[in-house]
């Protein structure tokens, strides 16, 4: 009796994950608005930035060279940076892909620099 029990359990379940499969197929292929497409390219067109903010404990000097160091930037362009920084309180310093503006971030923290990433305005 039990065996006969449990066969049209199975059965019945084996329809549930058909079922279920069915919706999940149908929501795929569901296709998006126009409008939310637009958005979603407009999103994926704006680059991501580093920023770099001011803080009380690196020197100027210690600044411009990380900016020289980690982006390649001549001393001159490092030294606007680092003024920037320095009165304005923070300053764009690379942009790009999500993926090396992490990287840029990760590196600056290294050198002991305080800084963000955000999408570009």
């Amino acid at each position: 009796m039990a065996l006969c029990n449990t066969a049209p359990r199975y059965r019945t379940d084996e329809v549930r994950h058909g079922a279920v499969a069915e919706v999940i197929l149908s929501a795929a292929q569901a296709t998006p608005e126009a409008v939310e497409y637009t958005e979603i390219l407009e999103a994926e067109d704006r680059p991501w930035v580093t920023v770099v903010w001011d803080d009380p404990v690196n020197l100027m000097h210690y600044v411009a060279y990380i900016f020289q160091k980690l982006f390649g930037y001549s001393k001159a362009k490092a030294t606007e940076l680092m003024l920037k920084v320095h009165n304005e309180g923070k300053a764009v310093v690379s942009s790009g892909s999500r993926d090396k503006m992490e990287q840029d971030v990760r590196r600056l923290h290294a050198a002991g620099l305080w800084a963000t990433m955000q999408r570009d305005d």
